[in-house]
């Protein structure tokens, strides 16, 4: 969908710029600079529409990941809400219930809870 948007933007302007040159007097060209403006464009859109917003959110969740601790509420991308009891290079021991811990690759840690979540959602 937004592929499509993007790229109707760009033959939407390469038409423009074609009309242009036809009611200034010049012949229509084929390729020309139109072709390479219209490209450029849509590699400009492309970057702040899916590839900056793609990287910032990989940065924020490095830093998540990266700032783990014993004693953080956390949630896993398969949905598990526990409590961190151990930390390790790339694995994490949560406890999800009394006396039942799991083994979780840091990297699978989608959200950190406010404190006490857990308890409020028992309730």
């Amino acid at each position: 969908m937004l592929i499509e948007q993007i790229l109707s933007a760009g033959f939407a302007f390469t038409e423009a710029m074609t009309q242009a040159a036809t009611a200034t007097g010049g012949q229509p060209r084929a390729g020309g600079y139109q072709f390479i403006i219209t490209m450029v464009l849509m590699i400009v859109i492309f970057y702040f529409l899916l590839i900056r917003p793609q990287n910032k959110r990989a940065k924020e969740h490095r830093e998540l990941i990266g700032q783990l601790g014993v004693g953080d509420e956390v949630i896993t991308s398969s949905g598990i809400l526990g409590k961190i009891t151990d930390v390790k290079d790339q694995y994490l021991s949560v406890q999800i219930a009394d006396n039942v811990e799991i083994m979780v690759q840091r990297q699978y840690v989608t959200v950190v809870l406010p404190k006490d979540t857990i308890k409020s959602i028992k309730k």
